[in-house]
C-alpha cells in the first residue's frame, strides 16, 4: 500500500516567487526525503497535505477537499521568512498518497446499489495511511498539522495519536456540524462517533455548532453521552448574545485541554469560505483565527487538523483558502 508521497526540493522551488530583498519561507522550510527524517529534524510542526474527497463524496456532499492542500502549499512557501513566521520549525513532511483511492472514487459507477460501500470501504483504507503517518509523527514527539480532505480524516488522526500515547484524546473540533452520526459506511460524518464507540476518543467539544444541521437522533447521541460530549451553538455565541465568544473558549477550553487533546478546524464553520458545505453564516476569518490561536499553543496539543476546504481550481478560491490557513499556520508563533 502506497501511504507517503515527499516533495523534491527543486519541485517546491518552482512554486516560489522570489523577489529580491525577500528571503520566502519556502526558502528555508525543512524538506523531508522520508519518512526517517522525523527522528533526527528539529522542527516542532509537521506539515502533512491530504489530497482527497472520497470521504466527502461517501457523505453525499460536494467533491473538491482534494485541491486544498496545493492551494496551502502555493501560498505558505511564498509568505515571508523572519523572527514571526519561524520556517525553521516546519517540517514539509509531504502528502498523504490518495491517488488510487480517489481515481476509484472517480470511476465508479454512482447508480451502482453499491457505491457509497464501496466509498466507505476507500475512506477504511485513507483511514489507514493517516493513522499510520500521524502515528509515526506524534510518537517522534512532533505536532502533525494535516491539511485537506474531508473531516473523515479525523478518525485517523484521533486512532494514530491514541496509539502513539497508548491512551484516548480529547478533541475540540471548530464545526457547524458534529460529524457523530452513525456508524454506517465510513464517511466524513460519522468520524467522531467512530473513534468515540471505538474509545480512541475521550471527551469531545464541538465548538460554533449550527442548529440548522443537527438532527435530533443526534442531539439524541450527544445527550446520551452528556459526560464526554459537548457543544456551544453558534447562534447563542453570534446572534442571541447568551455567551461570549470569551466565554466559549473558556468552556471548551475546561472541558477539553486539561488532557492531552487534537484541535480540529472545519473551514465550513467560516462564512462564505469555499468549503465542502458551503455556508452564508459563519464566523468571520479572524474570528477563527482567534479560535486557533487560542488553542493552538496550548502544552497538552497533539495534533492539528485542517479539513473540507474546497476551493475550485484557477479561481481566486484557491488563494482566500491558501492564505487563510496559511495565516493559521504562522499563528502558531503569534
Amino acid at each position: 500500500m502506497n501511504i507517503l508521497k515527499t516533495y523534491q526540493k527543486e519541485y517546491l522551488e518552482t512554486l516560489i516567487q522570489m523577489r529580491s530583498g525577500e528571503i520566502k519561507f519556502g526558502e528555508k522550510v525543512s524538506i523531508a526525503s522520508s519518512i526517517d527524517d522525523l527522528t533526527h529534524s528539529s522542527a516542532k510542526y509537521v506539515l502533512l497535505g491530504i489530497p482527497e474527497d472520497v470521504g466527502v463524496r461517501a457523505n453525499y456532499g460536494q467533491p473538491g477537499t482534494a485541491g486544498a492542500w496545493n492551494s496551502v502549499l502555493k501560498s505558505l512557501l511564498n509568505i515571508q521568512a523572519n523572527d514571526y513566521t519561524r520556517p525553521q520549525d516546519y517540517l514539509i513532511l509531504g502528502l498523504i498518497d490518495c491517488e488510487a483511492e480517489m481515481q476509484l472514487a472517480i470511476t465508479a459507477d454512482k447508480y451502482n446499489e453499491n457505491y457509497y460501500d464501496l466509498l466507505g470501504k476507500l475512506v477504511q483504507i485513507i483511514d489507514e495511511k493517516v493513522t499510520f503517518l500521524v502515528e509515526k509523527i506524534v510518537a517522534a514527539n512532533k505536532i502533525p498539522i494535516l491539511i485537506g480532505g474531508g473531516h473523515n480524516n479525523s478518525y485517523g488522526s484521533i486512532k494514530g495519536t491514541s496509539k502513539a500515547l497508548n491512551r484516548p484524546i480529547n478533541v475540540i473540533n471548530l464545526d457547524a456540524h458534529t460529524d457523530f452520526r452513525a456508524l454506517e459506511h465510513r464517511h466524513s460524518g460519522n468520524g467522531f462517533s467512530y473513534a468515540f464507540h471505538q474509545k480512541l476518543l475521550a471527551k469531545y467539544f464541538v465548538f460554533g455548532l449550527h442548529k440548522n444541521y443537527t438532527s435530533h437522533a443526534v442531539f439524541q447521541e450527544m445527550e446520551r453521552h452528556k459526560n464526554n460530549v459537548a457543544y456551544t451553538f453558534f447562534e447563542d455565541i453570534k446572534l442571541t448574545g447568551k455567551m461570549a465568544f470569551e466565554s466559549a473558549l473558556q468552556q471548551a477550553e475546561n472541558f477539553v485541554t486539561h488532557e492531552d487533546f487534537g484541535l480540529e478546524i472545519d473551514m465550513d464553520a467560516v462564512q462564505l469560505m469555499p468549503a465542502s458545505a458551503l455556508s452564508p453564516s459563519g464566523f468571520t476569518s479572524s474570528e477563527l483565527r482567534q479560535f486557533f490561536s487560542y488553542f493552538a499553543k496550548n502544552k497538552n496539543l497533539k495534533y492539528i487538523h485542517i479539513c473540507e476546504a474546497a476551493p475550485k481550481p484557477g479561481t481566486t478560491e484557491e488563494v482566500v483558502v491558501g492564505k487563510l490557513i496559511s495565516y493559521l499556520l504562522t499563528d502558531l508563533q503569534a
